[in-house]
């Protein structure tokens, strides 16, 4: 990456392009789900020692989806904050059909 963004809405169009495997894009998805699931779990529960396993559910399955399906390196390496911010609007863009999983 040559560019450096400044603003999330100039990097999301290329963090989209990053995600053009419907593979990968579904392994988000999962992964983000199970984050979500997991919060709600643990909180519900009060087994926060739990929340312990959020980075290996969300990078694991992005990163699976990336190496394997992708075959690229993953931008939050790059720009941790926007990644971050990009993998939760996509998710919200695949579970309102912007973007097709």
């Amino acid at each position: 990456m040559s560019q450096k963004y400044q603003r999330f809405a100039d990097f999301y169009p290329y963090y989209l392009s990053e995600h053009q495997d419907t593979v990968c894009r579904r392994l988000h998805f999962i992964g983000s789900s199970l984050i979500i699931m997991l919060i709600i779990y643990a909180v519900m529960n009060s087994q926060l020692a739990l929340l312990w396993f959020i980075p290996v559910l969300g990078y694991g399955f992005a990163w699976v989806g990336h190496f394997f399906f992708e075959h690229n390196k993953p931008a939050t390496f790059t720009y941790p904050f926007y990644s971050f911010l990009g993998d939760w609007v996509m998710f919200k863009d695949m579970l309102t059909g912007k973007i097709k999983f």
